[in-house]
């Protein structure tokens, strides 16, 4: 969330990490916005209070320079503005960068302190700041050539630094921007100190190293600061019912997506359950047919697909362990750790290339059931106690089951299959 302290200039939610989620068909990105603003609706907010919803990727870059230029027309300088929002939700990455782009004064990036990114909640424990750059109408216009300039340009013609950074990028996430600076500060040339007295010795000794100088660190003039706004980022705001509260800063690493998310899918039958780490579980208890069970979750969590008279016993010898991997630390660690609780769900299947419903295992994850028209499923979902388990109607990504590759002979899975990057503003090559 991005929120003026004026009360009445309302706030602007911000969608973030979006990169890692794949396309699951035409106008993912127009259903992923209407699933953010049914849950502001929910939470009450709507209306004059919302300014506006933004899908961007503060890692990858993407839309965050329509998210700069949204701000400025939304606010200029009519307030300071702050980040809020819950751990883990990447806003020290996006402090950071809109540190370094048009939103911020040309010359704060030298001066104010970047926010330390890191899994681990109450990281930000500080209230960082940087000056909102005043959006006036020169400085506009001349934004507005630079985008227009830099929306020409395919990526060939991109330097080899400009194509490496971006080539890392679409490993990363499957959405890539590129995030500029209209406004560069003049950098002084460097002038080196010549001490002609530390330089002469004679052959008897040996050099006199003059101590180092402390260079003084730079602050802003009264003059830049009087009358300024302020771009806060605060610490994050710690979910009470979040499975990450249970894990350690080892575990929350490999549960927490860093990159694209490549989705999982698989075809069980009724008395099948599919396990998502020791951290979730999904039993299929009745149905005529088959049904397609989607993970969307880490890459570094494992899945594995048992029989529902096998999962007991799997869970109770393997959950500690490498198969199961997180929870990580054997059987001392799961003496304290929350035995898993479950709540039945029934569902209808609405066709075969489009998902039901998603089964939310708190921040593990999520898994999309897909089923046969009218096919009417019994399921048992478990998270470990005092962690939310949400039934998410309608699903985040409808047509994810249909990202995967063939089936693999004599197993429930699909092959795996990584849809391709797209990189904003930027012409696809030979389309001149």
């Amino acid at each position: 969330l991005l929120g003026p302290a004026v009360p009445a200039a309302g706030v602007l939610v911000v969608g973030n990490k979006v990169d890692l989620l794949p396309a699951d068909g035409p106008g993912h990105l127009g259903r992923l916005r209407r699933s953010v603003s049914a849950a502001c609706a929910g939470a009450g907010l709507r209306g004059a209070a919302l300014v506006d919803i933004r899908l961007v990727s503060a890692k990858t870059g993407y839309g965050m320079e329509g998210l700069v230029s949204r701000l400025q027309r939304s606010w200029r300088c009519a307030g300071d503005v702050y980040l809020l929002g819950a751990t883990n939700s990447g806003k020290s990455t996006l402090f950071n960068t809109l540190l370094r782009s048009d939103y911020c004064k040309s010359r704060a990036p030298d001066i104010v302190d970047r926010a330390t990114v890191s899994p681990w909640p109450g990281t930000t424990l500080n209230l960082l700041k940087f000056p909102v750059i005043n959006p006036t109408c020169d400085r506009i216009f001349r934004r507005q050539e630079r985008l227009k300039e830099e929306a020409t340009k395919t990526e060939d013609e991109l330097s080899s630094d400009e194509k490496k950074y971006l080539n890392h990028l679409k490993k990363q996430g499957y959405l890539v921007g590129r995030v500029g600076r209209t406004f560069q500060r003049q950098k002084p040339s460097t002038v080196v100190d010549f001490d002609p007295d530390a330089l002469s010795y004679s052959i008897d000794e040996d050099p006199v190293h003059s101590p180092k100088k402390c260079e003084k660190k730079e602050e802003f003039t009264q003059n830049e600061i009087k009358d300024a706004r302020w771009c806060f980022d605060t610490p994050g705001i710690v979910k009470e019912d979040c499975v990450l509260n249970l894990l350690t800063e080892k575990e929350v690493k490999l549960v927490l997506p860093t990159v694209a998310i490549i989705p999982r899918t698989f075809i069980l039958k009724p008395g099948m359950t599919l396990f998502l780490a020791a951290l979730g579980r999904v039993d299929y208890l009745q149905g005529e047919k088959s049904a397609w069970f989607s993970v969307v979750a880490s890459n570094m969590l494992p899945v594995h697909i048992t029989t529902l008279s096998n999962a007991d016993a799997i869970y109770e010898k393997h959950a500690g362990g490498e198969l199961l991997k997180v929870p990580m630390g054997g059987e001392e660690r799961m003496k304290e750790f929350p035995p898993l609780v479950p709540q039945d769900i029934t569902l209808k299947g609405i066709g075969t290339t489009e998902a039901v419903a998603d089964i939310k295992l708190s921040s593990a994850g999520w898994v999309a059931v897909t089923a046969h028209a009218e096919e009417e499923l019994l399921l048992r979902a478990y998270t470990p106690k005092g962690t939310a388990l949400v039934v998410r109607e309608p699903p985040l990504l409808p047509y994810i089951s249909t990202i995967r590759g063939a089936r693999i002979v004599g197993t429930a899975a699909y092959r795996t299959k990584k849809p391709p990057s797209f990189v904003e503003n930027l012409k696809t090559t030979g389309s001149r």
